[in-house]
Parts: C-alpha cells; sequence; structure tokens
C-alpha cells in the first residue's frame, strides 16, 4: 500500500444487492420463443454505493457510510458457458430520502454514489456539495448537476443527457478512457469481461488517486486502471491488495 496516512471518506449514496443466477442455456422454451436456464448456481454481492465503499476501503480507507435501508435488489440470469446475461430482474421498495444531518467527524473526502434511487433527492445534491468543506466526487443518474465545487465522473452516453453546464466533468469512455477538460486520459486495454460495477471502481479510485496525489490529472490515470480491473472480472468486482499495488506501483 502506497498510503501514508490512513483517509476517512463520507460516502452518500443508492446501494442495492447484485444476485447472478448462473446455469446453461441449451434449449428455446416451447411455451415462448425465449431460452430456458438450467439453473447451477446463485452468487450475492453488494452492489452501487456498497460497491465504491468495498473499493474504497481496498485502498485502505476509512469508510461512514449513509445509504438506504430499503430493498434494492438487481437480478441478473446467465449463461456461464459464454458469460451472456440473458434477463435482469430488478426489485425495488420505495427509498426513503436520506435525513439532513450528517454524522460529525472530520473527512478527507466526500463521494456521493448517486443513482437516482431517491436517496439523495435533487436538492440535497446540491446541499452536499455546499456545505461539505474539502474535495467532492460525485457519480449521479441525475440530468441536473452542481456546477461548482466538486469533480463529477459521468459516462459518455449521460453526459450528452445533462442539462446542466458542468465545469469539472470527468466523462468515462470504455477502452478508450475518460476526458476532463478537452483531454483524453488513455483507457487501459483488456479482455471486458462485465461492465457491472465498473463506474463504482472508477470513482473510488479516482477520490483515492486525489487524496494521495492532491492533483485530478494525476487520479484519474490511476481510475482508468483500476477500472480495467473491475471489467476484467465477472460481476460486480472488489479490488484486491495485489490489484492495489499493481494499479500503484
Amino acid at each position: 500500500m502506497h498510503q501514508q496516512k490512513q483517509f476517512k471518506v463520507l460516502l452518500v449514496g443508492d446501494g442495492c444487492t447484485d444476485e447472478y443466477v448462473y446455469g446453461v442455456c441449451e434449449r428455446i422454451n416451447p411455451e415462448a420463443p425465449v431460452p430456458i436456464l438450467k439453473y447451477t448456481r446463485k452468487e450475492t454481492r453488494k452492489g452501487m454505493a456498497w460497491n465504491v465503499r468495498e473499493n474504497l476501503m481496498s485502498f485502505g480507507i476509512e469508510v461512514c457510510i449513509l445509504t438506504n435501508k430499503e430493498n434494492i435488489t438487481k437480478t441478473r440470469y446467465i449463461d456461464e458457458r459464454y458469460n451472456q446475461q440473458i434477463l435482469r430482474v430488478d426489485s425495488e421498495d420505495t427509498v426513503e430520502p436520506m435525513a439532513f444531518d450528517l454524522p460529525e467527524g472530520d473527512y478527507d473526502a466526500l463521494v456521493i454514489s448517486d443513482y437516482n434511487k431517491g436517496f439523495i433527492p435533487p436538492q440535497r445534491l446540491f446541499e452536499l456539495v455546499e456545505r461539505f468543506d474539502g474535495p467532492v466526487f460525485i457519480d449521479s443518474k441525475k440530468d441536473v448537476l452542481p456546477d461548482d465545487g466538486c469533480f463529477i465522473k459521468i459516462n459518455k452516453l449521460e453526459s450528452k443527457l445533462l442539462k446542466s453546464r458542468n465545469n469539472n466533468l470527468i466523462i468515462t469512455k470504455g477502452s478508450s478512457g475518460a476526458e476532463y477538460k478537452g483531454k483524453i486520459y488513455p483507457g487501459e486495454h483488456v479482455n471486458v469481461f462485465d461492465v457491472v460495477g465498473a463506474g463504482d471502481t472508477f470513482l473510488a479510485a479516482l477520490a483515492y488517486g486525489y487524496l494521495t496525489y492532491g492533483r485530478i490529472e494525476d487520479a484519474i490515470p490511476l481510475a482508468n486502471k483500476s477500472a480495467a480491473i473491475a471489467v476484467s472480472h465477472i460481476g460486480t468486482y472488489v479490488l484486491t491488495g495485489e490489484d492495489v499495488n499493481a494499479i500503484c506501483s
């Protein structure tokens, strides 16, 4: 680990459970033109904000997380012979907005993982940025986002749908890397097995890189390397100590 002090981060966001139902498709359903999945196994992992938390912790960061108590479950049905997702079923309870009070303590950064499920209402997102005294990193599905006082990670499609003007957008572009203020930071060329959770890994690594190096320009390449490792694995992936050593070497 290349970290001389243990950073402490406040993480706010929507959390979920990721379920993976694996099986083998060998025939088509005679009742309808859909494949029949012969069940073999199921795996359960923490997703969305929880995945950001796990990856922040992989970098040795102490994390205080505020997330929804209600159940959000994403169940993916996968033909394991080809790692092909044939169906995703989402189950979502109505999410109560977060409480106004934030936990006491000194935090080195605020990380917001906003999947727009209801835990962070639009006005609350702006309030969080305004109230926090320190670097703020946001990954959000909303189309109107703060302009000042934060770094916003967003993908290429989401950037086209954004209705607000933002000066600190970091636009991720898959294997092409990421763009920040007109400059492209090249990505890593790897075999992509699954893009689930790659944005969470990028966000966690971005925050760690900025806290470690003090410049977002140095944090983005580290985030690119981290996301490349994530997409090289099947399902929601948490960086290992070996991964982190390779990224930071």
